[in-house]
Parts: C-alpha cells; sequence; structure tokens
C-alpha cells in the first residue's frame, strides 16, 4: 500500500529502523522520528545482539547492520561462585553501545530521506500523518492514553544499570554474598574502554543496605554505586561502578490485547517487553520494525497491513515473553541456588526457561556439562550418549550432591530409587498431590506459580506436581519444583508427558526435582524442541 506521511514516536532503535526501512520501501513517503530527547544525551551502556537477530537484520538492511557491526564488541561468557568459574563460547554474541547504535541508526536514517525533529514531546492525535508509528518505550504515552487494552506486570525482584570504564574480559555472572544478603551481576563489554554492569538484587536484601529509598528519576543512586563497586570489587581490577540515571528499578513486563488502533500502531518495548535477561529489548523492537514494513508492502489498506503485522509478530513475541518471565523469576530467586557447584549451576542457568536442552549445550562446552553431571550423578555419561536419556536412567542416591548429613545422627536425604523415573502413581510414593491445572489461569501466570509453592511448603514427605499435558504447564511444573526442591524437605516428584522427557532430564541435572513420573506412551522419532 501507498504511504504519504508516516510518523515515528520514538527516536531509539526500533523507531529509527523502523523509519528508515519504510522510507526505503517508500522513497516517496515523507517520514518523520519525533524524539523528545536531544543526540548524544541518551541513558543506557550496552546492548546485545544474537546471531538469528543479527541474520534477520542483514536480511532487512545490510548497509546499516554492517555500521553497527563495526561499532561492536564479541565476547564470551563466564559464571563464577566464589574462587570457582566455568565459561562457554558465545562469540556470535555482540554488544553495542546503545550510543553508538542511535548514532548509525541515526545516520542510516536520515541517509535515506528521513527527517528527525529532537527536543519536543508529541502525541500521535497532533500528529497530520496516514500512519502513526509508536515506538516511545516502555512508559509509552501513546499506549497509556490509547485503546490498547495494555497490561503491566511488576516483577518483585530489583534491579540497576550501570558501567564500568573498561572492557571486562569476557560476559560475567557472579553472586556476591555481603552483611545484608546476595547481589548478583550480569556483566559484560561493549566497546575497548565500557562494559555495562547490572546487578540485581530481592527486596529483602535492598531493604537491608538501605537502598529502598526515592532517587531522583534524572539523577543516579551515587551511594548504591560506591558500595557496589567495593562489593563487586574483584571483578572490577581496581575501576569503580559509572551512573547514567541508574537507580534501582523492578522489571515491567508488558503486554496489550492489540497492537494496533485506527491509524496507531504499537512497536517494541510500547507494544511488548521481556525481561532482559534474555536480552530481547532492542532484538525485538528491530524485528518488530521489519514486520511492520513487510506487512505493509504487502496489505492493500492500512488496517489490514496492521492485523497482519500484529498476526506476524505476536507468537514470536509471545513466545519470547514466555521465556523472559520464567527467567525473570529465576533470577529473582537466584541466592537459593548458590549451594550448588559452579558447572551445575551454569547448566541450570541455560536450562532456566527451557529454551536450550542439555544436549544442545553439551554439544558446545562439553567439559562444563560432562562435569555438572558428574556432581549431580557420581559418574559422567558414556561417549556419545544421549544425555537426556542418561540422565534419566540415573539412580536417585540415599544423599544427592549437596545433601549430604550435616551431622551423624541425621536422616540421609531422599531415599534411593533405581531411575529417576516412576511409574505415574502418586500413591506408590504416599504423595501428597497439587494439581496445576485445577484453575482456569494461565500455566506460567505469576500467580499460580506462588500459590502452588505455598501449598508445597506445606508438605515436608513427597509431594506430586501434576496439571496438563502442554508444555508450557509442564515448564510451570519444573519452575515450582525447584522452590520446592529448595526451601523443603519434601521428595520432589513432578508428572508429565513422554513428549517432555528432555525438559525432564534438564530439570533433574540442574537439580529442580527429584524424580520425574513420565505418563503415556513413548513413540518412536517423539520429540518438542
Amino acid at each position: 500500500m501507498k504511504l504519504d506521511r508516516v510518523a515515528v514516536l520514538g527516536g531509539g532503535p526500533g523507531g529509527l529502523y523502523a523509519a528508515r526501512l519504510i522510507k526505503l520501501a517508500q522513497p516517496g513517503c515523507d517520514v518523520v522520528v519525533h524524539e523528545q530527547g536531544v543526540p548524544d544525551q541518551t541513558f543506557g551502556f550496552g546492548v546485545g545482539l544474537a546471531a538469528r537477530t543479527q541474520r534477520k537484520l542483514a536480511e532487512a538492511d545490510p548497509a546499516s547492520l554492517d555500521d553497527i557491526l563495526a561499532t561492536a564488541w564479541s565476547h564470551d561468557m563466564r559464571m563464577r561462585v566464589g574462587e570457582r568459574s566455568a565459561g562457554m563460547s558465545v562469540n556470535s554474541l555482540v554488544a553495542v553501545g546503545r550510543a553508538d547504535l542511535l548514532r548509525v541508526l541515526q545516520r542510516h536514517a536520515e541517509n535515506a530521506g528521513v527527517k528527525l525533529e529532537f527536543g519536543t514531546r508529541r502525541t500521535a492525535d497532533e500528529l497530520d500523518a496516514d500512519l502513526v508509528i509508536a515506538a516511545d518505550g516502555v512508559g509509552s504515552a501513546t499506549r497509556s492514553a490509547g485503546d490498547f487494552g495494555e497490561d503491566v506486570e511488576v516483577g518483585s525482584g530489583w534491579y540497576l544499570w550501570a558501567g564500568v570504564d573498561t572492557a571486562l574480559p569476557h560476559a560475567l555472572f557472579a553472586p556476591e554474598r555481603t552483611e545484608h544478603g546476595v547481589f548478583v551481576t550480569h556483566a559484560y563489554p561493549y566497546a575497548a574502554d565500557r562494559s555495562t554492569f547490572l546487578v540485581e538484587t530481592e527486596p529483602a536484601t535492598l531493604a537491608a543496605a538501605g537502598f529502598d529509598r526515592e532517587v531522583p528519576a534524572d539523577s543516579s543512586d551515587e551511594e548504591a554505586l560506591d558500595y557496589l563497586s567495593d562489593v563487586f570489587a574483584d571483578h572490577l581490577d581496581g575501576h569503580r561502578l559509572i551512573g547514567n540515571r541508574t537507580r534501582w528499578l523492578q522489571f515491567r513486563t508488558v503486554r496489550c490485547a492489540t497492537w494496533h488502533h485506527g491509524r496507531t500502531v504499537l512497536l517494541g518495548d510500547a507494544a511488548h517487553t521481556a525481561h532482559y535477561s534474555v536480552g530481547s529489548g532492542t532484538k525485538l523492537a528491530m524485528e518488530d520494525a521489519i514486520a511492520l514494513v513487510t506487512a505493509l508492502g504487502e496489505a492493500d489498506d492500512l488496517d489490514t497491513a496492521l492485523s497482519d503485522y500484529e498476526a506476524a509478530r505476536r507468537p514470536a513475541v509471545e513466545r519470547i515473553q514466555d521465556i523472559a518471565e520464567r527467567s525473570r523469576r529465576w533470577w529473582e530467586t537466584f541466592p537459593e541456588r548458590l549451594e550448588l557447584p559452579v558447572e551445575q549451576l551454569l547448566v541450570a542457568y541455560m536450562s532456566r526457561a527451557g529454551n536450550v536442552p542439555l544436549d544442545r549445550f553439551a554439544a558446545g562446552t562439553p567439559d562444563v556439562v560432562n562435569a555438572a553431571l558428574q556432581q549431580w550423578a557420581g559418574d559422567e555419561p558414556p561417549a556419545g550418549a544421549s544425555l537426556a536419556e542418561w540422565v534419566l536412567a540415573q539412580s536417585l542416591r540415599p544423599s544427592t550432591p549437596g545433601q549430604e548429613p550435616e551431622v551423624e545422627d541425621e536422616p540421609a536425604g531422599p531415599r534411593g530409587f533405581d531411575s529417576r523415573v516412576v511409574a505415574d502413581d502418586p500413591s506408590a510414593l504416599d504423595a501428597t498431590v497439587l494439581d496445576l491445572g485445577a484453575d482456569d489461569r494461565p500455566s506460567g501466570d505469576e500467580a499460580t506459580v506462588e500459590d502452588a509453592v505455598r501449598q508445597g511448603e506445606r508438605i515436608i514427605d513427597t509431594v506430586w506436581l501434576t496439571g496438563a499435558d502442554d508444555r508450557a504447564s509442564v515448564l510451570t511444573r519444573l519452575e515450582v519444583a525447584e522452590r520446592l526442591r529448595r526451601r523443603t524437605p519434601a521428595l520432589v516428584v513432578v508428572a508429565g508427558p513422554h513428549a517432555c522427557r528432555e525438559d525432564f532430564a534438564d530439570g533433574l541435572a540442574a537439580d529442580r526435582i527429584h524424580l520425574a513420573a513420565l505418563r503415556g506412551e513413548r513413540s518412536d522419532g517423539e520429540g518438542h524442541r
């Protein structure tokens, strides 16, 4: 369809990229980006671009991607707990400074003929345009004022974005215990002299450290930055943390019943957010832009184009949001896992959201996975074995790693079983059954998880988690099981279909559950990933 005038609200990566792509597709269209800020005064540090996103950007606009990658920084990853660390190669993952990324996209937008207007706040109603693209971020005024059916869920954990004026040798995941509780960093280099240094903690630790107070939105929490510079001194090599409007925040997950209304369409964080632990904000916004421009080029009218855009993007976005929500809750309960050996903790991290199965992770990082399985089972899998099948066949020893009796007369851990798979019969174990499919709430809903954990925490013998056979429901049960596994002395069993064997294997190896109860018949060639 032909457009005469397009207005973009928001000069972030998604808005700039959409503006350029529209102008390239329709050179005669008047495209204007309205950004209330001014150039070179952005906030933030580095952003990551995974290999799959790079491929999509290369297909859509190779020229801008080439310039983005010219400023990017690649790195591997390490997880460090105390004096022990384990790592993996992720050289296909690159990071770029947010300011550098915006400069590249601004230049390419202008080169295509896009007009950039800075320093003025605009609203969709006042703009004379055939199409208004609202790319105005997580706090989108357009979304809040419009009829989009917004729903915003606030996480329980607290985080702050900081930086450091050196390139760390690798991306780093590291918890540090303090007198107030545990703080954990996700940090990664994005330039020769810069790294992002994100820190997370739980509400009780934040309050104990005295950081549960208001800090002006245009300021940084200098007291917290100074304190955390000391906490993470072993990782900073003499450098101190720096801020850029850095203050403690809680993550907001944005969902909308619809992404378009009339001539206005939402894009990126304005339409949806996904937790930063899956590195997806910039990725989702730029991929939205590609899908929107494709739909505009293929449809005969605006309403059809916007409906097609949403239909094309919503399934992928909802899948990422599902992964991200599980990842968010995993990080918000991170301190509960610090008794795990670092290799097993890295396996738990990679499998936290059901997105990276054990065998796939082992293909690129065999030493870490073999060490983790040795720690978990007391033995290494034979060469060439299916790790999932090997894990399911292992016995549950009387005392599993991390559960050794502290005193001689204390009972050992869960009683032994010949394998980690048991019959689908809770009565055989005299188990208390919790059915997570007994109400109409979504399986991954926060309330579903929390309610199930509260019920399960009262059980001290054997708890049997069951529910629907779809994969999302199984992943929710594994998430609930892990919290019960760490908070109670109960034997924790999760029931589900043979089709989710790999998920059960991941849960076992990461110490989320004790036993799996597989139901139904296994068919040849069964798989789900």
